[in-house]
């Protein structure tokens, strides 16, 4: 399943390009099934803060009447910056899945955002455990439609390292049934009691 949302992934990354955006692709899904997806949107709203991950997030979260999307996995062609790796993290997303990386803007490689601990550590009433990771899943390909889009942006953007290949690696591990029991007695709490204030 993963390879089939990451090629959609993609998909959408090429549509971002062809409508002027950046090219990004984003799809949430829940269950096998696609929840929400999305392109940028920064262009087009003239709004810095519409990068793809965000409006996904919005969606999702709409289309299932709830802020946690703690049973979802995020596809994303690109390592998400530190902005949405925020909002990743804030919405209790269980995974994320992206192709090439961002060593100078990533909220995994440049700022470890998504990884952190000390944020579910500190306030668990509102972050989960970290989001397992698998990075550099499809990266030839996502570096390929980045590059379709653009030879010359692309071609700059791949010279100074801004989006780069690498290995497939799985960081952290997401398992329900091996999570704590403080940690599921938080998710318990989060969706029950915590999410009812400022949250619902």
């Amino acid at each position: 399943m993963d390879r089939e949302m990451m090629q959609r992934c993609i998909a959408l990354s090429v549509q971002s390009g062809q409508e002027g955006e950046y090219p990004y692709g984003v799809v949430i899904c829940r269950d096998g099934k696609v929840v929400a997806e999305s392109i940028n949107r920064v262009r087009q709203e003239r709004d810095v803060t519409r990068h793809a991950e965000v409006v996904a997030i919005s969606a999702a979260q709409k289309a299932l009447g709830t802020v946690s999307l703690d049973q979802c996995t995020l596809y994303v062609s690109a390592e998400s910056c530190a902005y949405c790796c925020y909002a990743i993290r804030e919405s209790r997303i269980a995974r994320v899945v992206y192709g090439l990386r961002s060593p100078h803007m990533g909220g995994v490689s440049k700022w470890p955002i998504l990884p952190d601990e000390d944020l579910s550590n500190m306030m668990p009433e509102v972050f989960a455990a970290p989001p397992e990771i698998v990075a550099g899943f499809m990266a030839a390909e996502a570096e390929e439609a980045l590059l379709k889009w653009n030879p010359v942006s692309g071609g700059v953007m791949k010279l100074r390292g801004l989006f780069v290949k690498g290995p497939v690696e799985t960081i952290g591990s997401f398992d329900a049934k091996r999570r704590s029991l403080k940690e599921r007695t938080f998710a318990f709490l989060r969706r029950t009691v915590f999410d009812r204030f400022g949250r619902s």
